[in-house]
């Protein structure tokens, strides 16, 4: 448990691997929010739409509606003035101006809350989630099961696709690992060879 600032906005972030929940965690306290009558305004990226375009959506199929945004300096444009509460949503995908947006809205009263992954898909950090961990009053690391031996996970393991940092999927893509079984994908060199003409 953690003492909740009074009259002061603040950032919360929360971190994992692919099918750590993440975004049920983030969906949990937003409607918590809401429960207690703040004014909630929910963004992601435009990039997801995995699930549905309008809404943020967990693994296991919970919801939230949400904004879809292409960059964080958007998420300034389109915050309502009267919200007390914002949620992000795969905080990864956006630019590196992230944390600083965040740390305007904080600074402007906001509580700030964004989900993300601390690891790209070769264990290295991803996009402005080290940052927003620098500037956050609350960090929560959340761990998923290794897919191979049970144990606690914090590495998203990719099982198809190429070479590009960002590439959007869930389990036809990814699996949740643990340090001992998690391999960095290798993309197969046929893949990276141009195709002839």
């Amino acid at each position: 448990m953690h003492i909740t600032p009074r009259d002061v906005g603040w950032i919360e972030v929360i971190v994992g691997s692919m099918f750590s929940g993440k975004t049920e965690e983030l969906i949990r306290r937003l409607r918590l929010a809401r429960i207690a009558k703040q004014k909630v305004q929910v963004f992601k990226p435009g990039i997801d739409s995995r699930y549905s375009k309008g809404e943020i959506v967990s693994h296991d199929d919970t919801s939230l509606e949400s904004i879809s945004v292409n960059s964080s300096r958007e998420i300034l444009e389109k915050l309502r003035p009267d919200a007390d509460v914002v949620g992000i949503d795969e905080g990864q995908f956006f630019d590196r101006c992230l944390p600083e947006v965040c740390e305007a809205m904080a600074g402007r009263g906001v509580r700030v809350i964004v989900a993300a992954l601390d690891q790209d898909y070769k264990g290295q950090p991803f996009g402005p989630a080290p940052g927003l961990m620098t500037v956050a009053e609350y960090v929560t690391k959340q761990l998923a099961i290794c897919t191979v031996c049970g144990n606690p996970a914090n590495r998203s393991q990719r099982i198809s696709g190429g070479a590009s940092q960002v590439q959007v999927g869930a389990a036809d893509s990814y699996e949740a690992r643990c340090r001992k079984c998690f391999r960095p994908f290798v993309v197969e060199q046929t893949e990276l060879e141009m195709p002839s003409e």
